[in-house]
C-alpha cells in the first residue's frame, strides 16, 4: 500500500490504475471487529512537515539524543530529525514501508518487531518516538507491560517516550459509544480495537489497537519502569504523552 502511494505521489515505480491510465487513489480500508469499516487516503503517510498537525512539531521538540521512531512507516517523522542532524533509526514490521523510507533518504532502519529487536540489538537510544497515534502499539494490558519491558532493555539512562495518543471517550456516536460498552462487557479497556487492515486484495490479521484516555494510560504503566511525567492536550481528544525510564 505504501509502496503504490509512493509511486502516484512521485511516479516512480508501478502505479495501481484506474482504466488502464489514470492513477487509482491509494485508500486503507480499516475493518473493525463490531463490522465497522472506514476508509482513508493512505498518502498522509507521505506528509511533509508543512502537512503536519500541529502536535506533531511539538513532539518533534522534545526528542533528544539517540532516537527510535518505532512503527516509522514511509519515514515521515523519522526523515525530518535526520535532516535536524538528529540520530535516528527507524523501525517498523512492514518491509514494504522501510523500502519506501529508504528511497526518501532514511538512513537506519530496521524490519522488525520492538521484541525482537530489544533481544538482539546491541543500540541504545534516549527517546522511543511513537506519533501517528501509535500508543495504540500497547495494544491493551495484556500486552503493555512486555512492550515497556523492551522499551527499557533498548534505553539508556533518563530516557522518554514520546507518544501520540487519542482519548476515545469524548464522542457520542452511537456506534463508537455501543463499542466502547461491548468491549468492557468483554473485559477489555472501551476503547481497545479489535482490528484488520486491508488493501486491494490485501488483509492483514486480526490486532489489538488501543486508544485510551490518560487516566488509562497511567494504570498501564504502573509495576513497569516507565513514568508518565507530562501530558500535551492542547490538540485534545490527541494527546502527547511524555513517559521517563525510572533508574
Amino acid at each position: 500500500m505504501i509502496r503504490d502511494a509512493y509511486a502516484v505521489r512521485t511516479g516512480i515505480g508501478p502505479r495501481p490504475l484506474a482504466g488502464g491510465r489514470l492513477p487509482r487513489p491509494v485508500i486503507e480500508i480499516i475493518e473493525r471487529d463490531d463490522g465497522l469499516i472506514n476508509g482513508a487516503p493512505a498518502d498522509h503517510y507521505l506528509d511533509e512537515p508543512e502537512q503536519w498537525q500541529h502536535h506533531d512539531h511539538r513532539a518533534l521538540r522534545l526528542c533528544r539524543g539517540a532516537v527510535l521512531d518505532i512503527g516509522c512507516g514511509a519515514g515521515r517523522t523519522a526523515i525530518e530529525l535526520q535532516r535536524r542532524g538528529m540520530a535516528v533509526t527507524g523501525l517498523d514490521t512492514s518491509p514494504g514501508a522501510v523500502e519506501v523510507a529508504r528511497a526518501r533518504g532514511l538512513r537506519d532502519t530496521v524490519i522488525t518487531d520492538v521484541d525482537t529487536y530489544a533481544a538482539r540489538a546491541a543500540s541504545r537510544y534516549d527517546t522511543f518516538l511513537m506519533l501517528g497515534n501509535n500508543l495504540g502499539l500497547l495494544e491493551g494490558p495484556g500486552r503493555a507491560p512486555a512492550f515497556l519491558a523492551a522499551l527499557a532493555e533498548l534505553a539508556r539512562p533518563g530516557a522518554r517516550i514520546i507518544a501520540h495518543g487519542t482519548d476515545p471517550y469524548g464522542t457520542k456516536d452511537p456506534v463508537h459509544t455501543a463499542y466502547h460498552r461491548r468491549n468492557r462487557e468483554r473485559g477489555r479497556l472501551g476503547g481497545q480495537l479489535r482490528l484488520r487492515l486491508r488493501y486491494r486484495r490485501l488483509t492483514t490479521e486480526w490486532f489489538d489497537y488501543l486508544v485510551c484516555s490518560v487516566a488509562e494510560l497511567e494504570g498501564l504503566l504502573e509495576g513497569t519502569r516507565w513514568r508518565l511525567t507530562s501530558i500535551d492536550d492542547e490538540d485534545r481528544p490527541y494527546y502527547l504523552a511524555v513517559m521517563e525510564l525510572q533508574p
